[in-house]
Parts: structure tokens; sequence; C-alpha cells
């Protein structure tokens, strides 16, 4: 039989890697007879909406824990949402990354408040930066509140504050939304779609 040096390399390989196996009681009857588990078998399924973008695309999210009472559960798994309408399934390199986005560190969970002067971000409560916000809005709309133009026209505008929406929202949340703004008498009411 003429062997040429890479076959007789490979022979020699095999026969190693199989008497090692073999001495060390691999059996390729029990390996191949074992059931695989799927591994999102134990998740929970979660639909959500892609954050990067205005497109808006669907995602899966799929998460481990036993939904005990005081147990977060982790996400492990995320991926485009096949029935979707705008994305069908797919998505774009930023939105098959996110699993590294929902799991970095620097992702910032809560809101923060830096005081005028202060170098420093403090951690402060969601019902605390809601009401600042409110509060803010409140005292500028009261002096920045415009009734009437010069000439006695009726506006009831507001001109010093605008808002600016999110475009993965549904038709209804962005009706919504639009009709709150504009009863405050905002005019200044754009969307992260066009932006």
């Amino acid at each position: 039989m003429d062997m040429n040096r890479r076959q007789f390399f490979k022979a020699c390989t095999t026969g190693l890697a199989g008497s090692s196996l073999a001495m060390l009681g691999y059996s390729p009857q029990a390996v191949l007879a074992e059931t695989r588990s799927f591994k999102l078998a134990k998740t929970t399924e979660t639909r959500n909406t892609c954050p990067y973008c205005s497109v808006g695309c669907g995602v899966l999210m799929y998460s481990l824990g036993d939904k005990a009472k005081n147990v977060a559960a982790e996400i492990i798994h995320i991926e485009g949402d096949p029935d979707h309408p705008v994305n069908r399934g797919t998505l774009c390199p930023k939105g098959a990354g996110l699993l590294d986005f929902v799991h970095s560190e620097n992702r910032l969970k809560y809101p923060e408040y830096r005081a005028p002067g202060s170098d420093e971000w403090k951690r402060i409560s969601w019902d605390d930066a809601l009401d600042r916000i409110a509060k803010l809005m409140k005292a500028d709309r009261d002096a920045n509140f415009v009734t009437q133009t010069p000439d006695g026209k009726t506006v009831n505008r507001w001109l010093t504050t605008g808002m600016l929406a999110a475009s993965a929202s549904s038709n209804e949340a962005g009706y919504i939304t639009h009709k709150v703004i504009r009863t405050l008498g905002t005019l200044v009411f754009d969307n992260q779609a066009r932006v």
C-alpha cells in the first residue's frame, strides 16, 4: 500500500485519538443516543421593540428565571420576531447585538440628577424624576404661555418647550402622545423617525 507522509500522519492521529477516547470510556453509541435539550426550552418569551432606530423592529427576548417573588429573570437570548410586520424576523447588526447592550455594565438603568454646579450624578427614584420633570414643565408653561398675539388674536401656545416622541410606538400611543402635547399648547413637536 502506497502512503504519503500526510496520509500517514492522518492515520496515526486518528488511531491515537480513537484509542485514547476508548481508554477514557467514550462510547459513541451512548453519546449518539443522548437527546440534546433545546436551549430555549425552559425560558419565558417576551415580545418587545428594538430601541436603536426609528424602524421599530420587533424582537423576541428569552429569559431564564423561576418567577419567584424576589428573583429577577435574566435575558439569555434575543432574536428577531418572525411575526412582526416591520422586520419579519430579521435584525440589523445593532439589533442582533442587543444582548450585549442589555448586559452592558455601562447601561444606565435608573434616573440620575446632577445639581447645578456639581460634578457628580446622583441616583434618584423614578417618582422623583417624573415629579421634577412635571414641576419644571409647569413652571416653564406658566411663565411662557402665550394666550394672544399683540394684535389680539387668540393663539394659546407654548413655544419654549418641545417634545420628541418615540417612533417605535404604536399608532395608538403616538395619537395619545400627540393629543396630550397639543393639549398643553406645545407647538414644537417632532418624531424620532424624522430625526
